[in-house]
Order: C-alpha cells, then structure tokens, then sequence
C-alpha cells in the first residue's frame, strides 16, 4: 500500500515536471512567434519610412535646385542692373569733374592775374621812389613838390593800363561766377526729374451703357439731384453717349465725385439711399488716398521724423493747385531742386530739402483758417515740431521774412526755378477758380448755411441751408441777399443763378 502510494506520488510529481516543462516550451515558442511578426512590422514600417524619407529629399533637393536657379538668374539681373547704373555714375562724375577741373584752372588764373597786379603794384612804387630821388637832386624841388610832381606821372602812365587790367580780372572773374552759377542751377534742374499733370476743372467717367446714363437721372431727375447735392459738383450728361462729364473747381469734391460715380455705376443700383451710401465711402477712401499721397513723397525724397499729422496735411496739397500748378508736386520739385543746390553751396542740404518740401504747406489749410500760407504755414511747422531751422528756412520764399541763413535763399531760389519754368503755371486758370472761390464765399458768410457749390463755370451758386435755422421766408430773403453781395463785391460778365436749397428730412424707424 505504501509501495503504491508513494509510486502515485511520484507519477503525480513527474506528470507536474513535465507538464511545466511543456508549458515553458509553448510559451517560448509563442512568445518568439509574436516577436517574429513584430520584427517584420517593424522592418517593413523602417523600410517604408526610407523610402519615403528618399522621395522628401529627392523632392527637397529639386525646390532647392530650382530656388537657387531662380536667385542665381535674380542676383545676375541685379548685377547687370547695378553695372549699368554704376556706368551711369561714373559718367557723370567724369563730368562733374571735367567741371570741376575747368572752374579750378579759372579760378588759378584769376589768381595769376591777381599776384601780376599786385607786382605791378609793386614795380609802381619802386617807379615812384626813384623818381623822387632823381627830381630832388635835377630839380632842387622839395619833398612834397616831387610827390606831387611823381603822382602826377604816375597817373598820366599807368592809369589808362592799370585801368583796362582791373577791368579784365573784374570781366573775367564775373564770367565765371556765372558759369559757376548756371552750372548749378542746370545740375539741380537735370537732377529734377518730378512729372507734373495740370487738371482743369472737368473729369470725366466712362459709362457701359444709355441704360446706365438713364438711371444716373433717374425718375423726374431725383438721382442726379441728390448726387449734386451730395457732392457738390455738376454732372454733364450730353456731351458724349458713353462717358459722363463732372465738372467742379474743387479737386476734392471733384475726386469724390468720380469715386463714387465709378462706384455706382459698378454696383448698377443708383437711388438716393445707394448714392449718399457711396458717397460716403469715396469721401472714406479720398482720406486714405491723401495720407498715402503724403507718404509717398516723404519716402520719394527719404524725409523721416514726420508727425502722422502733418503727412496728412501734406498730403491735402496733392489736390491743391497754385496757377494751374498741382501744389504737391512742385514742393517735391523745389525740394529736390533746394537740396542739389545746398550740397553744391556746402550748405545744409536736408534743412533746405525739409524746409523747401514744406514751403507753402499753408496752402492745405488756407480755406479753412484766416491768414496767408506763410503764416499758416509757420504755425502748421511750429505746432507738429519741425525745427527752428526749418522754419526760418521756409517763412522767407515770398519776402515776407529776411532771408535768415543760406537755406533760406536756396529755397526761395528752387521755388523761383520751379514756378518760372515754360508751361508750369497758368493765371487765367488760378483767375478763374479764385473767382469761383469767391462766390462760395460769399454765400457762407451767412448764418445758417450748411454748404455751396459754385457750378456751370461760376454761372450758378447753391446754397444748401438747415432746415432748423432758415424758414422758406429766411431762404427767399437769403437768396436776394447774396445776389446783392454779389453785385457789389465782384466783376463777372453775364449773370449769376443765386439757389437757395432748404430741405427738412425727417427719419423714424418702426420697431
């Protein structure tokens, strides 16, 4: 029984063994099956990843090659562009030292002859002092009686050449002065390269279509009235079927205008509502054309350290004319011309460029505050905190002011260059707008004007008054009035339409 017992035992023990043994075995051998199919994945995955890094790099290296090909063809188009300007440059300063080397040889002439009169000077008293020897000891005459004797000869002999000579070296050194000066000038002007446009007082805007003019006038001419009124201009329909004519002294209101014309006629709705809405954006995008317009030339002739509101004063003058002349683009002119001189003078050329750029920035704001351009224009400089120099440079151009430094010759001089020049002014054409300036003028004096309009060439003024302050009896008597003032206070030939334009717009919303 034990026998068997402990043979039991033993069987049950060597079943366990080998039991664990089997085991042990099947777990090896799954477990190196599952690394053998992870070990794939993972040589597969590490393939594909090669050879997707391969196709990035073969992707990257052609970019690469093709921005270097394209920056290589770049840098040979700057290059051949740099030589060609650096040809230009040597040129001109081949010139300006042919120049150069012309004025140093007048110039060591004049001083040639200047140390061959001072040695003839010399040879005179020598002359004078051996002949008041030898008339002391022939003549027995006394001191005084000799010099007398001795200027006496003097005179009669070396007057008449001494004279002609004085009068050469004077000739001479004026000539050259001259040609000095007209060097100069030619310099700055050839230097001065500023295009100049002269608009009138008329733009016109082409139009797709009759159906388009029509809608322009609108039902018993509603849109047309509401798009003068809004603008201030006047809207010429029958000149040509496929353009619109408007017609304004002012640049601004007249630029509003084309806007938002242009506008309109894009969009294809035009009704009152629409109008005023477009109007309101051109008169939006006009600021933003005058700030650029500023800017523009401040980087044209690299001026920095500019207040953001004098830029925008500056840029007013692009619609600003002065005998027919656009005001922006003759301070750009001046100023270009002002600094080629002043580097040529040795004198301050940026205080004379900044200076002649804001010479007659009065201008931009002469309609709207009492007092000349000048003036306007020293309180302008001095409020945004240009320096003393500059506005000492600047008051001077009209003569109002003494011209307190060489700067401030130099930009009255550039200002006369500029405005002297064949063509650049017009005065039948400052005449007329100031006329029609005038007429506006008038009518604004009154109390209770809200805006007008001088149209039709100064034939007509609108005047556009508030409904709160001005009755229909105020607006009659108002319109007498202004005939009146007219008839007193200005020459005109023919008539003048006086409108007086009262209108009461009453708005609610239902909620």
């Amino acid at each position: 029984m034990a026998q068997g017992q402990f043979a039991l035992i033993a069987w049950t023990t060597l079943a366990t063994a080998v039991g664990g043994v089997l085991g042990y075995l099947l777990r090896q051998s799954i477990a190196k099956s599952r690394a053998g199919t992870l070990e794939a994945k993972l040589q597969k995955k590490v393939q594909q990843t090669k050879e997707e890094v391969a196709e990035l790099i073969k992707n990257s290296e052609a970019k690469a090659s093709e921005i270097i090909d394209r920056a290589q063809k770049d840098i040979d188009q700057r290059r051949r562009e740099f030589l060609k300007t650096e040809e230009v440059l040597l040129e001109r300063e081949k010139l300006l030292g042919e120049k150069i080397s012309n004025f140093d040889k007048k110039e060591s002439d004049l001083q040639t002859n200047t140390e061959k009169l001072k040695v003839m000077q010399e040879g005179v008293e020598k002359l004078r002092s051996e002949s008041e020897t030898k008339l002391e000891k022939v003549a027995n005459l006394s001191r005084e009686d000799a010099k007398k004797e001795l200027l006496s000869l003097v005179e009669t002999n070396s007057q008449r050449d001494i004279l002609e000579r004085m009068r050469k070296l004077e000739e001479t050194g004026r000539e050259t002065l001259q040609r000095r000066a007209s060097d100069i000038v030619a310099m700055a002007i050839q230097k001065c390269a500023v295009p100049h446009t002269q608009e009138l007082s008329t733009t016109t805007v082409a139009i797709p279509s009759e159906d388009i003019k029509g809608r322009i006038i609108g039902k018993e001419g509603r849109n047309i009235k509401a798009f003068e009124k809004l603008t201030g201009v006047e809207l010429i329909l029958d000149e040509s079927p496929d353009s619109v004519v408007i017609s304004c002294f002012n640049p601004v209101r007249r630029h509003i205008a084309k806007l938002a014309l242009e506008k309109l006629i894009q969009d294809g709705r035009i009704q009152p509502a629409k109008i005023e809405e477009k109007v309101d954006e051109a008169t939006v995008e006009i600021s933003k054309i005058i700030k650029d317009a500023g800017e523009k030339a401040l980087y044209d002739l690299t001026i920095l350290g500019v207040n953001e509101k004098l830029v925008q004063i500056l840029g007013r003058l692009y619609f600003r004319t002065s005998y027919g002349q656009n005001v922006l683009l003759h301070s750009i002119e001046v100023a270009l011309i002002a600094e080629t001189i002043a580097e040529e003078l040795k004198a301050n050329a940026p205080v004379a460029k900044r200076a002649a750029l804001f010479h007659d920035i009065g201008k931009a704001l002469d309609q709207q505050i009492q007092g000349s351009h000048i003036e306007i224009g020293i309180k302008i400089l001095e409020k945004f905190g240009e320096s003393e120099a500059v506005v000492h440079a600047m008051r001077s151009h009209h003569g109002d002011y003494p011209h307190d430094s060489l700067e401030a010759v130099i930009v009255t001089v550039a200002d006369a260059i500029s405005g002297s020049r064949p063509g650049a002014r017009k005065d039948t054409l400052e005449n007329y707008l100031q006329r029609l300036k005038s007429l506006e003028d008038i009518a604004n004096r009154f109390e209770g004007v809200e805006k007008t309009y001088a149209i039709q060439a100064g034939r007509e003024i609108r005047v556009f008054v508030k409904a709160d302050m001005v009755d229909d009896l105020g607006a009659a008597k108002m319109a007498r009035q202004i005939a009146s003032n007219i008839e007193e206070e200005l020459k005109y030939p023919g008539e003048i339409k006086v409108t007086v334009i009262r209108e009461n717009r009453v708005v609610e919303f239902a909620r």
